[in-house]
């Protein structure tokens, strides 16, 4: 497999009044094609701080970062946020869906942001990928949180991504909720979809194929989770 993620050395300090907080600290990082990776670690370890950076929302301090070949550092804007829309994906803790606008509506969004044909059979295809296909005229308000969560992930799919990065998708999802979110996680990555996601569930986590530990703005662990005993059969009768 190739690498799709390759981060070296990253750094992220930010400035706040005379402090300076350094919230990564000389991270390597790699994710190959196809991989599904969890990213856990305590509350300011510096978890959205990386995800941030590898979804070019925002810059490192210094470094280098690269998305399916492209070297990202130093490029403008305009072209980080083409590299944003030809590869990433992006799923919230907070739904951010527009109240006014149907499942589908919500779905189709990031479609006009890019000037692309809003082909109703693509969002057809997303509906049913996310399980949605008879609530796709439904308002947010007449959803629930894991229906809302899914359209979120429908979302994110529409323009083709090859990544997703998905940051405390189930933070706001019971148990068994967040269970079904990253079983649709897992179906994706069975197709194909390259995942990173942030958690402080452990147990889901855990249901990755590999897990980096963060603390204190570093790298302090990886476990391939393939190579754990009996870890491909858990997952697969779950």
């Amino acid at each position: 497999m190739s690498g799709i993620i390759e981060a070296k050395n990253l750094v992220k300090t930010y400035r706040r009044g005379r402090e300076e907080i350094q919230a990564l600290r000389n991270v390597d990082f790699g994710v190959d094609e196809g991989e599904f990776v969890s990213i856990i670690g305590p509350s300011g370890s510096g978890k959205t701080a990386l995800l941030n950076v590898l979804g070019c929302l925002d810059t490192p301090t210094s470094g280098s970062l690269r998305l399916n070949g492209i070297e990202t550092c130093g490029l403008k804007e305009r072209e980080l946020v083409k590299v944003r829309r030809d590869n990433i994906g992006f799923v919230f803790q907070q739904f951010y869906l527009m109240p006014t606008l149907t499942a589908r509506e919500n779905i189709e969004l990031p479609l006009l942001f890019s000037h692309k044909d809003c082909n109703k059979c693509r969002i057809d295809e997303v509906l049913q990928m996310v399980g949605l296909a008879d609530r796709g005229d439904h308002l947010p308000g007449q959803l629930s949180g894991g229906e809302m969560q899914r359209v979120a992930i429908g979302r994110a799919l529409i323009n083709d991504p090859r990544i997703i990065l998905a940051d405390e998708p189930t933070g706001n999802l019971d148990s068994a909720t967040s269970q079904m979110i990253f079983e649709l996680f897992r179906e994706l990555n069975r197709k194909g979809l390259t995942l990173v996601i942030v958690t402080h569930n452990l147990e889901l986590a855990r249901q990755a194929q590999k897990m980096y530990t963060l603390r204190d703005g570093q790298i302090v662990g990886c476990e391939d989770l393939r190579c754990v005993a009996g870890a491909e059969i858990r997952q697969d009768v779950r």
